[in-house]
Parts: C-alpha cells; structure tokens; sequence
C-alpha cells in the first residue's frame, strides 16, 4: 500500500481528505509501468479504474476507422483522468497512449465510489475538474476548427499549463517536439517550425528536452 506522503505528492486532491478517508485511497491504488507508445487503454475497453499519472506523459484521443488520428487532451504527471467512465461504469470513449515510459496510479472504482458517496472534499475537486475539462474540450472545438497549425499548437502548450487539471508544472515543460506535434495533431516538422515562430515572438524558449514558456496568456489567446 502507498504511503500517505507520497499519495499527497501524486494527487493533489488527496490534500484535503480526511485522514480516514486518505486510508481509504490509499488502499484502493495500485502502480503499473507503461513503455513508450504502449495502450494504457483503448477505446471499448472495460477500465474500471480512475487514473492518475505519476511520471511520463500520455496522449488521451482516437483513431477514427479511416486511420485520422485526434487528439483531446495531454497528460502529464499530477493528471487524473476518466471520473466520468468511472461513475457512468460505462466502456471508455477514448484511447489513452503513453507518449514515453509512463507509471499511472490507478484507483479502483469502488473505493472512488466510496470517496464520491462519503467525501466533501473530494467531490469539491470533482465539480472543479470535470468544469476544467469540459472548457478544455469545448476550447479544444473550437480550435481545432477555426486556428491554424502554430496557433493550436501554442493553445495546446498552454493547455498544460491548467492549475486545476495539472496542479504541480512549473514554467519548464519536459516534452519533445515529436511529443507537442502528437498533442496538437501536427507532424514533428511543422511543430519545429511552429515552436520557432513561438520563440521568435517571445512566447516560449527552446531548451533541450523541453520548453520553459515565457508568456501563458499571449499562448492562451493566440490567434485571436
């Protein structure tokens, strides 16, 4: 069973539960490893599990039956995912990829339920991440449909840089280049050319291995 310490240091929703209610999550989540470009899950699966990056980074999305790939959301470590699947006990609607070596937390769904049934405090982080996440996804229609490639890409960017969904990122972001073109559904070179525009405007700075943003509300608004 994980320790109460390091259960606050991957999910920042177990901050303000109980202590009895911290035993109880605790108890109900279990680690596993995934490699780079491996399936957490796929779309149809039965994964009664919520779930939580712990380290790596993980691309949430769908393949259509044509082979087009979309893109919905980026993961990276402190992002808990799928509430939604969980208290619907449905099959998940999305494929969830591990976009390098990735170690997930994973909370069976009935100590959720219980937590959902029992905790003040946990429903408080629900209502707040499921309105995040629905005015992600709602912004993510909208770029997708009316932003050329550098503006969905510095949107994408930003939209790491949300305090509710990804509570802990600093200003510095562990991610490639192949990795930001595989989160705004754009090729490895035109994200090299995109995040160069971006540089060039004082927006963000390359570094090796990552980006440091400069700039999160100009990313935010980008191409308005």
């Amino acid at each position: 069973m994980i320790a109460p310490d390091y259960l606050k240091r991957i999910a920042a929703w177990s901050r303000e539960l109980s202590e009895r209610e911290i035993e109880i999550a605790r108890a109900g989540i279990v680690e596993k490893s995934y490699r780079a470009d491996e399936f957490i899950f796929m779309r149809g699966d039965q994964f009664d599990y919520w779930t939580g990056v712990v380290t790596g980074l993980a691309r949430m999305g769908i393949v259509s039956r044509g082979g087009k790939a979309a893109s919905f959301a980026g993961l990276t470590a402190g992002a808990w995912f799928g509430e939604g699947t969980v208290l619907k006990n449905e099959p998940r609607r999305y494929d969830v990829v591990a976009l390098r070596d990735t170690r997930i937390a994973m909370m069976n769904r009935s100590t959720f339920l219980w937590l959902f049934e029992n905790s003040v405090g946990f429903n408080r982080f629900l209502v707040g991440q499921l309105n995040e996440r629905l005015g992600q996804f709602i912004a993510l229609l909208e770029y997708g449909r009316t932003l050329d490639a550098t503006a969905r890409l510095a949107r994408s960017i930003a939209s790491l840089f949300n305090p509710i969904l990804y509570p802990d990122l600093t200003p510095h972001l562990e991610i490639t280049q192949e990795e930001i073109g595989a989160l705004s559904g754009i090729s490895r070179q035109n994200a090299n050319q995109c995040l160069k525009r971006l540089e060039q405007q004082g927006l963000l700075r390359l570094e090796y291995g990552g980006v440091t943003v400069l700039d999160l509300e100009r990313l935010r608004h980008y191409g308005e």
